[in-house]
């Protein structure tokens, strides 16, 4: 996984509350869990003005220009603003998966849903609690402003606007330290690894019969 230290990005505003996992990957594309090839499907349902389908080749696909990830000004965003309850609805990991697949390190948000939210920090991506004022003055700053940026800084737990506006944030002291060295489940069994060995040879000689 890779680590998250200090991320200074461009700011994508999605103004809408309650944006279900379905919406973030419509459920066509949960057959694969590859983990990658996500990104062209993220909110395919309002990105694109036909119906979606695995392995379809997105880039002659009707474009929805309202919706705000196909607008120039927010291209190659970074860091996702979005209204309350981000990430309700199902548990599929996928929806972590197809936002960092189209380049989302950050997501910004009043509340997360819980099973989403905890999924973020899985995949590397960090998700940031502000206040509803906070969130409502980056929303008039990203509309006002093109090319906004906003820099993420995690060891400090601050988001910091361009006018050099400091917004704090909380973060669990464990998934603050995943997140700054890139440990995801696996790298933090890897950690152990031999621990694990030593046990596994252990074992061999005290119980053969479970390795014949």
């Amino acid at each position: 996984m890779q680590a998250f230290t200090i991320l200074s990005g461009l700011v994508a505003p999605l103004d809408r509350a309650n944006v279900d996992t379905d919406a973030i990957i419509p459920k066509q594309f949960l057959k694969s869990i590859r983990r990658s090839g996500f990104g062209p499907n993220l909110f395919d349902e309002w990105r694109y003005l036909d119906h979606g389908e695995p392995e379809q080749d997105c880039s002659n696909r009707p474009l929805n220009k309202e919706f705000i990830l196909n607008q120039p000004r927010y291209k190659n965003a970074q860091i996702l603003l979005v209204r309350k309850n981000f990430g309700c609805g199902s548990s599929r990991e996928h929806a972590p998966w197809a936002l960092l697949d189209y380049g989302f390190r950050a997501i910004i948000a009043p509340s997360f849903a819980d099973i989403f939210f905890n999924n973020c920090f899985k995949n590397g991506i960090l998700p940031i609690i502000l206040t509803e004022e906070d969130i409502e003055q980056l929303f008039q700053a990203v509309f006002a402003n093109e090319g906004y940026q906003l820099t993420v800084d995690l060891a400090k737990q601050q988001v910091i606007s361009p006018d050099n506006k400091t917004f704090n944030f909380s973060v669990d002291e464990f998934r603050k330290h995943c997140l700054l060295n890139g440990l995801d489940d696996i790298g933090l069994t890897l950690q152990h690894a031999d621990d694990i060995r030593r046990y596994e040879s252990t074992r061999k000689q005290t119980a053969p019969w479970l390795f014949a």
